[in-house]
């Protein structure tokens, strides 16, 4: 009974000491807004120091070592707090509770992520982990008191949690959550929490009943999402970076202008959810963070879901692992029939770059396109040559930028070859084709209030001349694209 006793008592020194640090490390969690002694609201005080009881009891419970379990804490709310700046700085947005869920990818694929980061914050991250796995493995204790009172804290705080979590209030489904003024009022950890149990909470959405689309019978549907494919001058001011495919599809499209994504430098996902499924941020609640993570419930909206199967054929192409974000489980769901992925390709040459390049995907497109006229047709295409890093010196913006011009070159004459070959095949085609975000380029293209990429839409009859538009600009957002597609396809029906 006395080591219960004394175990209560080092609990009750140790663990308002780790609230505190808990309160100060997410104090420096960006951005910040409060002039207040405490720097976040109340509510989101509360949910912070619940927080950090539980993983101080939980942690408690497996060390026995109180002094143990307050480090753990005051190093996972600080490693967030520092990861979540730096993630801001990169693409403009604090952490969300779904990056968590990628996790996963950062192991299979860490080119996409640890490129962002630099050497010496890499090592700092990576030195910290170790350092406390030595402590964890030099000062946990075997004692049981310590673990019993752990559990009794962590029940405890778990009890209260989820009534902390109420109280904040955050938006669900009908509301559009903005990470960068919940994480000003509430703090990081609260933010995150607070999302992830309103994401909980959110249902599927109805079926999608209207009617299927049959279009022309003999129908070419091309949708290419590029990898951060831009328009150079409204990124970099300079007009003589103009891309004449851009130009040129933009001169004969039926209907072209923004795209207005909201990721910057990555979230592919939410511009290709929005683009395949037609259902918009303002409507998918704390769901916008990641779509793909709840899209198996909403596969009625896709497109290809949209179009009479009897008379449609689709594949979804995307030289790269199937695996990342599901979409080898997600695509067949939405409707596709086929998928062609990374085993397509042939690996690119040495100097071609790390990625399967645009003009191989341009290749395969016009491959099917050929090979499917027998019926209508929907090809949807991810590329991902123009994906980064690009070179880190903040100093010389210029130099910074011209490997990502380079490449974004080579998306540019993709978009010419795909304007000149489909036409020739002597079918009715909708070419759509748009960028999924702006690149993060450290001192040329950087997170803020522009963040649009262009769209082109242009319609072919079956002769090859174009179908010209009102020539005027439009701006959509993706899920916007997503019904001006379909609008088009029924357009193309009708003139049959």
């Amino acid at each position: 009974m006395a080591r219960v006793i004394e175990a209560w008592r080092e609990l009750a020194l140790a663990a308002p000491l780790a609230g505190l640090f808990a309160i100060l490390a997410d104090a420096f969690a960006l951005p910040r807004g409060r002039t207040s002694l405490l720097p976040r609201s109340l509510g989101g005080t509360a949910v912070l120091v619940l927080a950090a009881m539980l993983v101080f009891a939980l942690a408690l419970v497996l060390t026995g070592a109180p002094v143990v379990s307050g480090v753990v804490v005051v190093a996972l709310f600080g490693a967030l707090a520092l990861i979540s700046n730096i993630k801001r700085r990169v693409l403009g947005e604090p952490l969300v509770f779904s990056d968590f869920a990628l996790i996963g990818a950062v192991f299979q694929h860490p080119q996409f992520y640890l490129t962002a980061l630099r050497p010496a914050q890499v090592a700092v991250l990576g030195g910290g982990v170790a350092a406390l796995v030595v402590v964890l493995a030099s000062l946990s204790s075997l004692d049981l008191a310590p673990r019993l009172a752990g559990l009794g804290l962590g029940l405890g705080a778990g009890a209260g949690l989820p009534a902390a979590l109420r109280r904040i209030g955050f938006p669900g489904t009908g509301q559009v959550p903005d990470p960068d003024s919940d994480v000003m009022r509430h703090g990081l950890v609260a933010s995150l929490l607070a999302h992830w149990y309103a994401w909980r909470g959110t249902a599927d959405p109805e079926p999608c009943r209207v009617p299927l689309i049959a279009g022309a019978p003999d129908q070419l549907v091309v949708i290419v999402q590029c990898e951060s494919f831009t328009d150079p001058v409204a990124v970099f001011g300079d007009p003589a970076l103009s891309l004449p495919g851009l130009e040129a599809a933009r001169s004969c499209a039926l209907q072209h202008g923004r795209l207005l994504v909201s990721g910057f430098g990555a979230y592919t996902m939410r511009t290709e959810f929005g683009v395949l499924f037609g259902r918009g941020e303002e409507v998918l609640g704390t769901r916008r963070f990641d779509p793909f993570l709840t899209a198996r419930g909403e596969t009625s909206y896709a497109l290809p879901k949209r179009l009479d199967r009897s008379g449609w054929t689709s594949w979804f192409v995307h030289p790269h692992d199937m695996r990342f974000y599901g979409r080898d489980r997600l695509m067949p769901e939405a409707g596709f029939d086929q998928l062609v992925g990374d085993e397509a390709f042939a690996p690119p040459a040495p100097e071609e770059g790390r990625y399967v390049t645009d003009a191989a995907v341009a290749d395969r497109i016009i491959a099917l396109a050929q090979q499917s006229s027998a019926g209508a047709s929907l090809i949807y295409a991810v590329t991902i040559e123009n994906h980064g890093p690009w070179a880190p010196d903040e100093a010389d913006a210029a130099r910074n930028a011209a490997p990502y011009l380079r490449l974004l070159g080579h998306s540019d004459a993709m978009l010419e070859r795909l304007m000149d070959a489909l036409p020739r095949i002597g079918r009715p085609t909708i070419l759509c084709f748009f960028g999924d975000h702006r690149p993060s380029i450290p001192g040329a293209s950087e997170p803020g209030a522009e963040r649009h990429t262009p769209y082109v839409l242009v319609r072919f009859a079956a002769d090859g001349t174009p179908v010209p538009g009102s020539g005027a600009e439009c701006d959509l957002t993706p899920a916007e694209l997503h019904h001006a597609i379909l609008d088009a396809i029924r357009l193309g029906g009708l003139e049959r």
